[in-house]
């Protein structure tokens, strides 16, 4: 999701169930859900009974707001830092690094669409530029018609003189 869909999370757009996040009024101002995998329920659910947040999932140093974007920054740059990766890491690469993964894992560019919350499929091919492996290592469905049988050339006449 979006560094400002995900800032504006509520404990209640948590969906164990469905095993899915509610994203309320993301941009464009549509109402989206995305995939919750069971790795990332358990660390919320250890988060929750440490913080017990109330209005905000992601509560801010400021009583009743969320936390900001820049926070969030602050904390992909400081995690960068002690990782020791040499490239930056931003909460907008994380977003392109998972969408990334996905279609390397086999997602079809539609449910990236959707799950990524873009309106044109364009948007989404452009975030996935870099995936030229998984472009590189896909067989055309040329590769999927049959062989025409090998047509032998009728034989020539003889020629004499």
């Amino acid at each position: 999701m979006r560094i400002s869909e995900a800032v504006q999370l509520k404990p209640t757009g948590i969906d164990s169930q469905r095993m899915v996040i509610r994203v309320e009024q993301g941009k464009g101002q549509k109402d989206r859900y995305v995939m919750l995998s069971p790795k990332l329920l358990e660390i919320l659910r250890d988060y929750w009974k440490l913080r017990r947040p109330k209005a905000w999932l992601f509560p801010g140093d400021r009583a009743g707001q969320p936390i900001t974007r820049g926070a969030v920054g602050q904390a992909c740059a400081k995690a960068c830092d002690l990782s020791g990766l040499s490239k930056p890491v931003t909460p907008h690469s994380l977003r392109h690094a998972f969408a990334v993964h996905l279609l390397e894992a086999g997602a079809d560019v539609r449910t990236i669409q959707l799950l990524l919350g873009h309106r044109s499929l364009a948007t989404t091919a452009h975030y996935l530029r870099i995936a030229t492996n998984k472009v590189c290592a896909t067989s055309s469905p040329f590769e999927l018609l049959p062989r025409p049988a090998p047509t032998v050339p009728p034989a020539a006449q003889p020629q004499y003189f």
